[in-house]
């Protein structure tokens, strides 16, 4: 049996810090639906070239993207104004990446990532893992991804397009 190493990482950031302008859980969410649809709303110019909604059911859809250059099929589950799951279906990772807005305890609306991947035809633990994993455990991680979602969100609300 081949050995299986899962890189897991997760984040959180509240969806309305001091100074922002409020975002109600139905704009955030809608942002989030937003960026499954169409990433290249979302990514800094250039890093997404590609990302076409494929196919649509009633609990999921299919999005064919290049990020980075590299070629990805993810099958997309969106359970509504709660979370939105990434299926790696095709591409460099394999496993599951989520995005789920909560309330924490104090009734503040977060937004949490977390995964769990391996890369497909690369040793467990072997370098390339230990650098992606150390990619989504860095500041530029999905940290930094999800504080450019809520940014995005809130200009596209200012913009009226969400």
């Amino acid at each position: 049996m081949k050995e299986c190493h899962i890189i897991y990482s997760t984040a959180t950031v509240p969806v309305n810090p001091d100074g922002e302008i409020l975002l109600t859980r139905a704009q955030a969410w809608a942002g989030l639906e937003l960026k499954a649809r169409d990433a290249r709303l979302f990514l800094p110019p250039g890093l997404c070239t590609r990302c076409d909604v494929t196919e649509e059911s009633a609990t999921h859809f299919v999005r064919e993207a290049t990020i980075a250059g590299a070629d990805l099929r993810e099958i997309i589950t969106l359970e509504p104004e709660r979370k939105v799951t990434f299926f790696q279906a095709t591409g460099p990772r394999e496993g599951a990446i989520v995005n789920e807005l909560f309330e924490d305890a104090a009734g503040a609306l977060q937004l949490r990532f977390y995964c769990y991947l391996g890369l497909r035809d690369k040793p467990p633990g072997g370098p390339e893992e230990q650098a992606e994993q150390a990619q989504f455990d860095s500041g530029q991680g999905y940290r930094a991804a999800l504080l450019s979602t809520l940014k995005r969100t809130r200009e596209l609300v200012a913009e009226g397009r969400l």
